[in-house]
């Protein structure tokens, strides 16, 4: 069986598509298996929610042109990172790390690349814990290493994030100062709400450890 990294061999949009698709599901199924490990062990589930995409085409030629390349499946495929897509929504900040290292601690997945947007902001104010790994999918004759984009919040920031997101798409990023300023301070509120109710939660848990 031959095996390849994704963006060598891959030559046509119906393949492309299922091979993102494809691994979705095996990032989806990673994670749903983590999460019921997680209960299984401590009681709690760390995850919330989870929400995966395959961006249209539209939006990944879109892209390639702001970076300045031709809109060619190998160009999607060695430049655009982000075209599949899982968002992992979970209620404290001290969940985000501990999700992020137990899918690190997966053996096939291969972490390319980490941002840290919680300890580093955009300077919008954006928080979110991104990575970038690929999971090796097996087709009837090969193999192919395909990327997808693994995005790590809290409820509060995925709230504030999808405001963004609207305001950005309303405004085609040319948004007005005063409602970037708004913007700017909900996201403080934000980070100070997930501050409080990590300390409120950690209180909480103590409380009935000592009652035991």
């Amino acid at each position: 069986m031959e095996y390849q990294v994704l963006g060598s061999g891959v030559e046509d949009w119906e393949t492309l598509i299922l091979l993102y698709n494809s691994a979705l599901k095996e990032i989806g199924t990673k994670v749903d298996i983590l999460n019921d490990e997680f209960q299984h062990i401590h009681q709690y589930n760390p995850i919330e929610h989870t929400k995966m995409r395959v961006k249209t085409s539209e939006s990944i030629v879109r892209k390639l042109r702001k970076k300045g390349y031709e809109a060619t499946i190998p160009n999607m495929q060695k430049y655009v990172s982000d075209i599949a897509g899982v968002r992992i929504i979970c209620s404290f900040t001290s969940d985000i790390y501990r999700i992020a290292d137990m899918i690190r601690n997966q053996s096939d997945l291969k972490i390319l690349e980490i941002r840290d947007y919680i300890k580093t902001p955009k300077e919008s104010g954006y928080k979110s814990y991104h990575m970038i790994v690929t999971v090796p999918i097996f087709l009837s004759d090969s193999v192919y290493d395909t990327k997808v984009e693994i995005q790590i919040r809290t409820v509060a920031m995925d709230f504030w994030a999808s405001l963004e997101h609207k305001m950005n798409y309303k405004f085609e990023s040319n948004v007005p100062e005063h409602i970037k300023k708004e913007l700017y301070d909900c996201a403080k509120m934000v980070s100070d709400l997930d501050e409080r109710m990590l300390k409120l939660n950690e209180e909480i848990l103590k409380s009935a450890e000592a009652e035991k």
